[in-house]
């Protein structure tokens, strides 16, 4: 609303603006347009980067240009300007500086391992925090949470991002997203929080532990490893793989991301290609439910062993679907949570498997057991009329209390979630 701008202007460096919010005193948004993307500052309080008066000024700026005065920055702006440019001295200097000096590998090294010790330092610490914090939880009791209790947990995860601990705070906010849905929420909730007590135990003695578990939980903690640094290290192994099944999930952020599901034919490993993509944009390489290729992959360092990355793909072949039983299934399961009780998505392949319907709800019979799945109603019942009743494959992603089916296979051909 432009009303709300009682400052606006211009020049060829920046814009600016003064936006009248809740408080008394205008914020100050400012934005640097001279290079290939802008840089933004505002004196609101938002953790988002770039905040909405940031992103409100420059939408202004486009759709009506007439109400910005083309005249010189005023102080507030033309400090900043000039702290930055400034800045960007120094950093070119000390890049041409470093690009014409010799790089002694043994100093360089060393510099890489006093930044991951200092990486490390600020995440176990924030892994102390939530340790006590989730004591104190427990010792209030959960029943009593109300929207008020809610803002604090939001909080500590916003403590856990400022410590570089992504990973810890997106498990804090899930739990808080969980409380007051569902009838069986106490007992999730208090799941979600003994396993976080438990990622925040391992990580305080990590030192203790072994390395690929150390990698583990650098993941886990939200650390990831760089895709040129798995690609040449990664344990990698070469296979026939077919594409089990995918799914595609946006969040709140706009943030896409895609699971694609491998089988090895010869090694009976599995595989997760695990990409994202942002704000509606695709993915590079497309896969197809069913296809298989030789090719070979590069695992993630850790103890659970099914991110990866292709390092190279050979040639397309004939598709084979894994043979597997629904027993070998649970066993894999089983043994992949003893070396990593955090993953939360587990690739399953259940032979034999009757989707049925039962009042409102949906699970898969298996050798006399069922299985709960997370379905919609449209796949529910397009799922159904593919099987007729009759025993399928059926592979999906098992979350500890139900099946999400992403592909399924029989002497019709393949039947396949629909796209999100």
């Amino acid at each position: 609303m432009p009303a709300r701008w009682p400052v606006l202007g211009a020049n060829d460096v920046a814009v600016w603006g003064a936006c009248q919010g809740s408080g008394s005193k205008p914020y100050q948004t400012q934005v640097d347009i001279t290079g290939a993307t802008p840089v933004f500052r505002c004196s609101c309080p938002s953790r988002k980067f770039p905040c909405k008066h940031a992103l409100a000024l420059l939408l202004l700026r486009a759709r009506q240009e007439e109400l910005f005065t083309q005249t010189d920055a005023p102080a507030w702006v033309s400090e900043w300007l000039s702290t930055r440019a400034g800045k960007e001295r120094k950093k070119e200097e000390k890049q041409r500086a470093e690009a014409t000096t010799p790089v002694d590998p043994e100093i360089a090294g060393q510099r890489d391992l006093k930044r991951q010790a200092q990486r490390w330092s600020r995440i176990e610490g924030a892994a102390t925090e939530l340790q006590a914090w989730l004591y104190d939880q427990i010792g209030r009791g959960l029943g009593a949470i109300g929207d008020e209790q809610l803002g604090g947990w939001h909080t500590m995860a916003a403590r856990m991002v400022d410590a570089q601990a992504a990973g810890l705070a997106s498990r804090v906010r899930e739990a808080a997203h969980g409380i007051r849905r569902g009838t069986d929420w106490p007992e999730r909730l208090l799941h979600r929080l003994g396993l976080l007590y438990l990622l925040c135990a391992a990580i305080r003695r990590r030192a203790d532990l072994s390395p690929e578990m150390q990698a583990e939980l650098r993941t886990i903690a939200g650390w990831p490893y760089d895709k040129s640094e798995v690609l040449s290290t990664g344990k990698r192994l070469a296979d026939q793989w077919t594409v089990l099944g995918q799914i595609r999930e946006e969040n709140e952020d706009h943030l896409t991301e895609r699971r694609v599901w491998l089988h090895g034919r010869n090694s009976g490993r599995r595989a997760l290609l695990l990409e994202h993509a942002f704000a509606g944009k695709g993915f590079e390489q497309s896969w197809l439910n069913g296809s298989t290729v030789e090719a070979t992959l590069a695992y993630f360092p850790g103890t659970s062993m099914l991110r990866a990355l292709v390092a190279e793909v050979t040639a397309s072949v004939q598709t084979r679907w894994p043979d597997s039983t629904s027993s070998a299934e649970w066993r894999t399961v089983a043994e992949r949570v003893a070396s990593s009780p955090w993953v939360r998505l587990h690739p399953m392949v259940l032979p034999a498997a009757v989707p049925l319907r039962a009042g409102d709800q949906t699970f898969l019979m298996v050798e006399g057991q069922t299985v709960a799945l997370h379905l919609g109603d449209a796949d529910t019942w397009r799922l159904l009329a593919y099987s007729g009743g009759h025993p399928l494959v059926m592979m999906g992603e098992w979350d500890g209390l139900a099946l999400r089916p992403l592909s399924a296979w029989g002497i019709d051909g393949l039947w396949q979630r629909s796209p999100e």
